[in-house]
């Protein structure tokens, strides 16, 4: 089916922020990991460090959305708050290059992530109004598609620019600068045509404010049995997802994976996800979200365990491939199939606590990762336990497949 005007525009800022996520996912923690290494940091110490800061960000995040989110829904301050934070985030993933030390280079990565996560809130709660309910999975699953494709245009550009510093002379850390700026400026541009289209069309006029609306979304998650199973059910397997997509680098370095295999996997990761995202958009029209997202946290769940023996860059490539068959797809399926069970009115409140719920289990996923590394002095232990979410965020979505819809 072809795209909107409006989906269009909704769809190219996953293009942009993509960008930012995938350098998150490879050249951050690898430049990362150099900084603490030359600073004689240990290698599992500085990957602890990594999941602490990844669990600050998203707990801070958490912590923002519904307030704003909900604010949002009643003011008709969407598209102004999300021109805010996509500001934010641009500018600071910009001054990132400008990092001397480890620690700095750790506190101004945390105040990124924060304004690209809380973005999400608002991008993800325009969605009912940018659609409708039966072209939401389709728009969704379009918005990752691209974004994983349209990401590598400016990863490559920075990914050329840094493998080729020393022989072009422009040296390894004016190519670090240059490629934390050219994915800012990315971001920030296909910002624009949605802040351009976008009209808020979906309002809560309710007569309660502040703290006593998200009460109120508060105690309608708490009696509405479905989705409060099914936002329990995403906490544990998306925990697994957002973990996995954040900490691979770091993981891969620590059982003696190579920076370039790293790099270059993640990066057909990105190539490969495009048609999966496509084709599981596309399945959504045929069979139940409910039963492809099943399909896709079993998948995880395999990726995860596949994991725990990995040490050599075949099996990197071999998983990334896998990663990116469901990564997608479980992510856009999970954000369109909320949208479809809550009130439009109240969409910027209810995924305020879906980032909650996200951003919890990325915390919480982070920080089990970086505690049980440090116990146990390698990353293979926190691998076992992020395993075992997925089979109980499975049978937490089944027991709410069984309930219907009703507001």
């Amino acid at each position: 089916m072809k795209l909107t005007p409006l989906e269009r525009s909704w769809a190219l800022y996953d293009v942009g922020n993509s960008a930012f996520v995938l350098m998150v996912s490879t050249i951050m923690p690898i430049y990362f990991k150099n900084l603490t290494s030359a600073a004689g940091v240990a290698d599992y110490n500085s990957t602890a460090w990594w999941s602490y800061a990844v669990a600050i960000s998203t707990l801070l995040a958490a912590l923002l959305g519904p307030t704003l989110g909900n604010l949002a829904d009643k003011r008709g301050w969407k598209r102004g708050l999300y021109a805010l934070f996509v500001v934010g985030g641009a500018i600071t993933c910009a001054l990132l290059g400008f990092s001397p030390t480890w620690l700095i280079f750790l506190a101004v990565f945390v105040v990124a992530k924060v304004f690209f996560s809380t973005s999400l809130v608002f991008y993800d709660s325009m969605l009912p109004d940018v659609t409708t309910a039966e072209r939401v999975d389709m728009v969704s699953s379009t918005g990752y598609a691209w974004g994983y494709l349209g990401s590598c245009i400016p990863f490559v550009a920075c990914l050329v620019l840094v493998l080729t510093a020393e022989q072009t002379g422009i040296g390894t850390m004016r190519a670090i600068i240059l490629a934390f700026l050219i994915t800012a400026v990315w971001w920030a541009v296909l910002s624009v045509p949605l802040y351009g289209r976008y009209r808020q069309t979906h309002r809560n006029t309710g007569e309660l404010a502040g703290m006593r609306e998200l009460g109120q979304v508060v105690r309608e998650i708490i009696q509405h049995k479905k989705i409060r199973l099914y936002l329990l059910a995403y906490f544990f397997y998306i925990d697994g997802v957002f973990t996995i997509i954040e900490m691979a680098t770091s993981y891969g370095k620590d059982v003696g994976i190579g920076d370039t295999d790293l790099v270059l996997a993640l990066l057909l990761t990105q190539v490969v996800a495009f048609p999966f995202a496509i084709l599981f958009g596309r399945l959504a029209g045929k069979f139940a979200t409910e039963s492809l997202l099943q399909i896709c946290i079993a998948g995880y769940f395999f990726i995860a365990v596949f994991a725990l023996q990995l040490d050599k860059a075949w099996e990197f490539w071999f998983l990334a491939v896998c990663v990116a068959v469901f990564q997608g797809a479980i992510q856009a399926l999970s954000r369109s199939y909320f949208a479809r069970i809550i009130p439009a009115e109240k969409s910027g409140a209810y995924f305020g606590f879906y980032d909650i719920f996200g951003k919890g289990a990325s915390f919480f996923g982070a920080v089990v990762l970086g505690v049980a590394t440090q116990i146990f002095s390698t990353s293979r232990a926190g691998v076992v336990a992020l395993a075992l979410l997925f089979p109980l965020g499975l049978w937490l979505l089944r027991k709410s497949m069984k309930i219907p819809v009703k507001m």
